[in-house]
């Protein structure tokens, strides 16, 4: 299962399997009602402060599985196993956010998770 860049997309391992993750505009409608976020650039200046709690990493990468066509829920992404634990997941949201927004656009750091 490989990640199209120019698509948006990116994989992770999660549960010792590979997955592919993306932002669709879907998805990214579900981030901006979940965010109370007037539009993108609202979202963006969320994601950019580079201070993102565990919540916001579940929220991301369950937005971003739901994006790719994986239709599962925060709660099953919260007991999900990434590749590297928590940095894992916080470099899947930095790569996923770069890859949807670009690289110098959004940083994910988790903030004491």
């Amino acid at each position: 299962m490989g990640a199209n860049r120019r698509r948006g997309e990116v994989t992770a391992t999660l549960d010792g399997a590979e997955h592919r993750l993306c932002l669709t505009l879907g998805a990214l409608a579900e981030l901006e009602s979940t965010y109370a976020a007037s539009d993108l650039n609202a979202l963006v200046e969320r994601f950019s402060s580079g201070r993102l709690s565990a919540v916001d990493l579940i929220r991301i990468v369950g937005a971003g599985l739901r994006g790719a066509g994986e239709p599962l829920s925060d709660e099953t992404v919260a007991a999900m196993h990434c590749e590297g634990g928590v940095p894992g997941f916080a470099q899947v949201v930095s790569d996923l956010l770069a890859a949807t927004f670009g690289s110098s656009d959004a940083k994910a750091t988790a903030s004491n998770p």
